[in-house]
């Protein structure tokens, strides 16, 4: 079964859910079907029904902060799964922009994905000291944008409610 977008009751993202989860909450009326599958349905021995694909909750649920936790795989989705000197996909791990023994964090806007290569050879200099610029400057994804462009989950569907007006491949 497919995964379903949950909005707030202000159609701001909210989380994703289980196909099972969302038609629940829309059949106990705690939510309305935004957008339904034009190809799936959920059946029973005598009915048939539409599978969500969005939902919106009746009632606003105040949630303080959603972040994205940094992993080292959030991290690697962030960057495209490519190192970001020289853009390999190969033998990925993770550097420190300013080097930790320089008072470097480890936080998302001082993390970028680079292969063990392109690690070994910066050492511990800043990218500008060796020439190696960064092909992206490491940044914090905000939950909507995590969803929308790096979380390989977003259905079609789902894009106009994430601020998307058509995705191109």
């Amino acid at each position: 079964m497919g995964k379903v977008l949950v909005l707030n009751q202000d159609y701001s993202a909210l989380s994703v859910c289980t196909v099972p989860k969302a038609f629940l909450l829309v059949y106990m009326n705690k939510a309305e079907m935004l957008a339904e599958s034009p190809r799936h349905y959920l059946r029973t021995v005598n009915d048939q029904f539409p599978m969500p694909v969005v939902i919106r909750l009746n009632r606003y649920i105040h949630i303080p902060y959603r972040g994205v936790v940094m992993t080292r795989q959030n991290l690697f989705k962030r960057d495209s799964n490519r190192c970001q000197y020289c853009g390999t996909h190969d033998n990925l791990t993770l550097d420190h922009v300013i080097p930790k023994s320089r008072g470097g964090k480890t936080t998302w806007d001082n993390l970028a994905t680079a292969c063990k290569r392109c690690n070994s050879r910066k050492g511990d200099h800043t990218p500008e000291e060796v020439g190696m610029p960064l092909r992206q400057r490491p940044f914090r994804p905000s939950f909507l944008m995590f969803i929308r462009d790096f979380s390989g989950l977003a259905d079609a569907e789902w894009l106009p409610y994430l601020g998307v007006k058509e995705r191109s491949y």
